[in-house]
Formats: C-alpha cells, structure tokens, sequence
C-alpha cells in the first residue's frame, strides 16, 4: 500500500502536556488517564458521544447489516485546524467551562501514516459525528480518503450562517481511534504564539517538533 501523507490534530490544553509527554494521548478511561486532565470542550457534546453509537455504513446509506460503534469508544481527531469547535473552546459558550486563551490551547498532530503502521484500530468520517448525515468508514477505506474527505471545506476559512451547513459539517470530519496513541505517534506540537512555545519547551517538548501558527487560531 502507498503511504499515506495526512495528518490528524487534536486540541488539549498545555497543562494537559506533560501527562501527554509521558503516557501519550490517552483515552479517559484508559488506565494511563490523566486524573488532573484539563478539559477545554463542550461538555453537552462530550457527553452526547458518550452514549451515541453511530453506523459504518462506508457511505452506503441504504446498507443495514453494518456495524456499529460508539463515539465515546474512541479518541476523536480533526483532519485540519481552525474549526468551529475551537472557536467556542476561545470564545466561550454552548456548555464549554470558560472561555481558554489560544496561549493555553494546544494542537497534537499525528501522522496517519505511522497510526496505520502501529497496526492500531481506528474508523473516519465524512463530517461531524453527530450529525445525522455523516457516514463512517472502516479503516481499509483508508485509502480512498481523498475522494471520502472533502479537503476544501476542511480547509475553508469560512463555515457560518446556513448556506454553510454542509461546509461545516464536511470541516469537522473526524479520525477516530480504538486506543492510547503512545508518545511516539506524535509528531509535532502547534502552537499560539513564543510565549507558548517557551512553555512547550519547558515543559520537556523538543523545539524541533514544534510550530507556532497563529493563523490556526481565531
């Protein structure tokens, strides 16, 4: 098979970091869990995955025989940056804790590449994952992700008001895995701004593995 040249992020926050330095990006019921996590999410949705179970359908609407799995199960990335779900985590609203600082909020980048080669389980979707005209795929599907993942409304900078629900939900595709991601599976760390990037260093990340993008922020 011909390697896979994507990347997969997912937003924590930096006092989140050194546990991830350590035990990698865990699941929250994962032995290895972060007991002082600091979330930075929508705690309506979060708790909305726990209990939802969606189909993998690999984009077969009318097939019923297919499986399916729960979102809670699983650890969710974004193919890109800058999504709607970063803007409530910076602005505040929804059922988000506090509005948290772009300083504070970190990207973790993974290579799909090296996630394929560990052999772990994971599925991906087409767009939001609770949104009921999202398909999910196995991971032999893979493969055909440029024709599954629309890159341009990923990559769109602009996704309000409602002739832009289909971009929107389309941006928020997602790349879920089964399990822990140890420390090695991350590739790099992006940042707000220096001042960030002092604190990832200090707190014992390589220089070379970070990027500060202020551009991936709002």
């Amino acid at each position: 098979m011909s390697k896979i040249d994507k990347k997969v992020y997912r937003m924590t926050h930096i006092e989140n970091i050194s546990h991830i330095l350590k035990y990698g990006i865990t699941h929250k019921n994962s032995l290895n869990s972060n007991p002082h996590f600091v979330n930075i999410g929508d705690l309506s949705l979060i708790d909305n995955r726990e209990h939802k179970e969606v189909t993998v359908d690999n984009g077969d609407f009318l097939n019923f025989t297919t499986k399916s799995i729960k979102l809670g199960e699983y650890i969710p990335f974004y193919f890109g940056v800058k999504m709607p779900m970063l803007y409530i985590m910076q602005m505040g609203g929804n059922f988000v804790e506090k509005a948290t600082k772009p300083e504070d909020i970190i990207y973790l980048v993974c290579s799909i590449d090296k996630i394929i080669n560990k052999k772990l389980d994971f599925y991906f979707s087409d767009g939001h994952a609770t949104n009921n005209y999202t398909s999910f795929y196995e991971k032999d599907q893979i493969y055909k992700m440029d024709e599954i993942v629309d890159w341009s409304s990923i990559k769109a900078p602009y996704w309000g008001g409602d002739e832009n629900l289909n971009i929107k939900r389309k941006k928020q595709a997602e790349f879920l895995v089964s399990i822990d991601l140890s420390p090695d599976l991350i590739i790099g760390f992006g940042c707000y701004n220096e001042n960030a990037k002092k604190r990832l260093i200090e707190l014992g990340v390589e220089e070379s593995k970070i990027k500060v993008i202020p551009q991936g922020y709002f």
